[in-house]
């Protein structure tokens, strides 16, 4: 075990935990935007840097380890500052706008402005890419959090059809040679989609609630079920709508998915609707 201080408080985590855990262990919200506990730190959002005693820059608490005696600040004016500057610069070229109630929680916390850089910011605005019919690619939504491309890789997936094309401002997420996503080696497994912290993936058919103005979340409701298509026995959440499922998730804490699924898992349930021209309930037999 490694003790360590954190805003004064003393606390024993185990040896090669970061400073992250550490924090979580004491019921400290530090704020991760690009970390999950089910993909390795990749330390590209920088948001939940925390003042380390002895050390000239803030520290990303995702990825530091822990050592003894280290004295960690969490909440002071410099972290609080630093946090705040990231939100209201990720705002400033990039639609916030549909991110989780967690992140729309951190900009209210720290009060980020984020309208402060006005209309004269760079903007990484662009249409949707909509060119399959189970999801579709908003990276106007996008702040290269690497989380999709950590699940399409070595972290879930190893199917490696998505990268981080381009430089600096003009980083972005692609494909290989840009091609559609139909083209590409995407084998739909959706992992993708269930990592995005932000909208800029999301099932086709949320979009197109969405779109028609029949999306609300405050009337959906969640039921746990097992996937039928094999015998892994991978957990589905099953987010329901009108008494429709309009998505499927998987919880992250499940020892057989952690949070990923498979294309039928992941998009398999249309057989489940009441659909007319397939017979049965609702239709002819």
């Amino acid at each position: 075990m490694t003790q360590l201080t954190i805003d004064g408080h003393s606390v024993s985590v185990p040896d090669g935990a970061t400073i992250l855990h550490a924090c979580q262990a004491m019921g400290v919200d530090t704020p991760p935007l690009c970390y999950l506990e089910t993909l390795a730190p990749v330390n590209v959002c920088r948001l939940c840097v925390v003042e380390l005693e002895g050390s000239r820059t803030l520290v990303p608490a995702c990825s530091r380890r822990v050592e003894p005696e280290m004295v960690v600040k969490t909440d002071t004016e410099r972290v609080r500052l630093s946090r705040r500057m990231v939100l209201e610069f990720l705002a400033s070229s990039v639609d916030l706008s549909l991110t989780s109630a967690e992140v729309q929680g951190y900009i209210k916390r720290y009060g980020a402005h984020l309208e402060r850089f006005g209309p004269q910011a760079a903007t990484v605005a662009q249409p949707p890419k909509l060119d399959n019919e189970l999801y579709i690619r908003d990276y106007s939504r996008c702040i290269l959090c690497y989380k999709c491309v950590e699940a399409c890789g070595t972290e879930a997936q190893n199917t490696f059809a998505i990268a981080v094309a381009g430089r600096g401002f003009g980083a972005h997420i692609s494909t290989e040679f840009s091609a559609p996503l139909p083209d590409s080696a995407c084998v739909y497994c959706g992992n993708c989609i269930g990592v995005c912290p932000t909208g800029a993936l999301m099932f086709k058919s949320e979009y197109d609630m969405r779109e028609a103005g029949t999306w609300d979340e405050s009337s959906q409701t969640q039921t746990d079920t097992i996937c039928p298509y094999c015998g892994v026995g991978c957990t589905l959440d099953l987010h329901v709508q009108d008494n429709r499922i309009v998505k499927v998730t998987s919880p992250l804490d499940h020892d057989v998915t952690s949070g990923h699924l498979c294309i039928k898992g992941r998009f398999g349930w249309q057989f489940v609707q009441n659909r007319p021209d397939r017979g049965g309930a609702g239709g002819d037999s």
